[in-house]
């Protein structure tokens, strides 16, 4: 049984406790008056309003030097990467099933709609084999190029709605990624290889595979914002012994100071892709 001794002790030691929260004597909280609450609380108010104060300054003046139509720091990128379209690395499909190669024929459909000659004729008519300068104007949106869908011949949609997958001789378009300010030497066109041992024929249109220099310099999205890439088409123009096996094709960006054989980055200026067509 406990002694009475220990009662005030107890009582003592709840008093104290309860007095490190809110002491009635002092009228301190938490070991603060209010006073000195209102004095801190004032501090980090003061200091917390002069940090957002300086932030929103910093941001002020960086907004100052951006341009809206040109990046003020662009990654240093020598060279466009490559891209295809369909966008699959594998186009694998039986030629005599349609619902097999029905994907591939609405996305290459799909994406063509704004080469339409709808879509194209605000563009300007631009003259072939020259860079299109247009520094000098005074307006800072830009005039585009135009780029016919029909100069894709039979890998147009137009004369062959099935893009050539029916007759197991598929299509596939090319294009390079934009860079402003890119302005390529040389003329550079499109050349496609299939790692076997005979080679394969294949077909391209425009005819000369080439990425005119009309097309460049390309000044940015909202300078330009009706700008498509030019695009080459390839017709790989299959034959029996092709079909059921798997092929794998890779084009390259030839012809110009453009890189197309870096180790580290194997989509810069070139493309691979792997084709089965099943009979």
């Amino acid at each position: 049984m406990a002694s009475t001794e220990d009662k005030p002790a107890n009582k003592e030691n709840t008093s104290s406790w309860k007095d490190s929260i809110y002491n009635p004597r002092t009228g301190e909280l938490l070991g603060r008056t209010a006073s000195s609450w209102a004095l801190i609380l004032l501090f980090y108010l003061v200091f917390y309003c002069f940090l957002a104060g300086m932030f929103a300054l910093t941001m002020w003046v960086m907004l100052l030097t951006l341009n809206d139509y040109v990046p003020r720091y662009r990654d240093r990128i020598p060279s466009p990467g490559l891209v295809i379209r369909p966008n699959f690395p594998e186009i694998y499909y039986n030629k005599s099933e349609p619902h097999k190669y029905a994907d591939y024929v609405k996305k290459l459909e799909n994406f063509l709609q704004r080469y339409n000659d709808t879509e194209q004729e605000n563009n300007k008519e631009c003259l072939e084999g020259q860079y299109f300068m247009q520094n000098g104007t005074e307006d800072k949106t830009k005039e585009v190029c135009r780029f016919k869908r029909d100069w894709l011949s039979l890998c147009s949609g137009l004369s062959d709605t099935n893009f050539g997958y029916s007759e197991g001789k598929p299509c596939v378009l090319l294009k390079m990624n934009r860079i402003i300010g890119l302005m390529p030497r040389g003329d550079p066109y499109i050349n496609c290889t299939i790692k076997r041992d005979n080679p394969t024929q294949m077909q391209y249109f425009p005819s000369k595979a080439r990425f005119d220099r009309m097309y460049f310099p390309y000044y940015g999205k909202k300078a330009q914002n009706n700008y498509l890439q030019p695009l080459v088409a390839v017709k790989l123009l299959l034959e029996k012994e092709d079909y059921n096996k798997e092929l794998q094709v890779e084009c390259r960006v030839e012809g110009s100071d453009l890189r197309n054989n870096d180790e580290r980055d194997k989509y810069l200026g070139r493309v691979t892709f792997r084709i089965k067509v099943v009979e």
